[in-house]
């Protein structure tokens, strides 16, 4: 599934590389999460506890770090697909008095089956370089579910003959992107693959 400009295997990741490393042009999830995530063994412990024998036909990671009053905190966030489910882990830093450091790894992972998606949307912003050439700048993923996620009520109109109470429901998704500025080249068109296995593999 991967582009031309990625499928060149670079050598397995050895842990020396600082975390937040460019992870696209790894093909292994456990080379990629290892260059990129800051705990990369949580990840990779969550994740194979219900991949199993699976092999992982596509994955996208993503890591934002913000800046609080209480220092750094970093959020990590990783998809896979296997075929048949799509695997979502994450995790985030929260602050605990009582723990060591100061803070706990709240990891959590999410299986969901492929029949279980309803809508795949992706959204490409193409350009051109100083050259001239074609240059993707940005990819934008959502994956639609059935499951409800919020219900909201709806304010009935008030100049209705009858006042019937209703309510809005939100299914849930799962939104990606990536840009030039933040992942680059390598991982926009990692997203795009991600999101072109998806667009086929989930049923119709």
């Amino acid at each position: 599934m991967f582009s031309k400009a990625t499928r060149s295997r670079p050598p397995a990741a050895t842990g020396a590389a600082p975390a937040g490393t460019d992870w696209s042009p790894y093909t292994r999830l456990e080379d990629a999460a290892g260059v990129y995530f800051l705990h990369a063994d949580v990840a990779m412990d969550a994740i194979a506890g219900v991949l199993g024998r699976r092999r992982v036909r596509g994955f996208t990671l993503e890591r934002v770090v913000d800046l609080t009053e209480a220092g750094a905190s970093v959020w990590q966030e990783a998809a896979v697909c296997d075929g048949r489910r799509l695997i979502l882990w994450h995790s985030e830093e929260l602050a605990d008095g009582d723990a060591p450091g100061g803070t706990v790894l709240d990891s959590s992972v999410q299986v969901l089956p492929l029949e279980t998606i309803g809508h795949v949307g992706m959204r490409t912003l193409v350009g051109r370089d100083e050259r001239g050439r074609r240059i993707d700048r940005g990819v934008y993923l959502v994956l639609a579910t059935a499951m409800p996620h919020e219900l909201s009520a709806v304010q009935p109109d008030p100049d209705a003959p009858l006042q019937v109470a209703s309510a809005k429901l939100r299914p849930e998704a799962f939104r990606f992107s990536k840009s030039l500025d933040d992942g680059g080249a390598g991982q926009i068109a990692r997203l795009i693959d991600f999101g072109r296995l998806l667009g086929r593999l989930v049923p119709g």
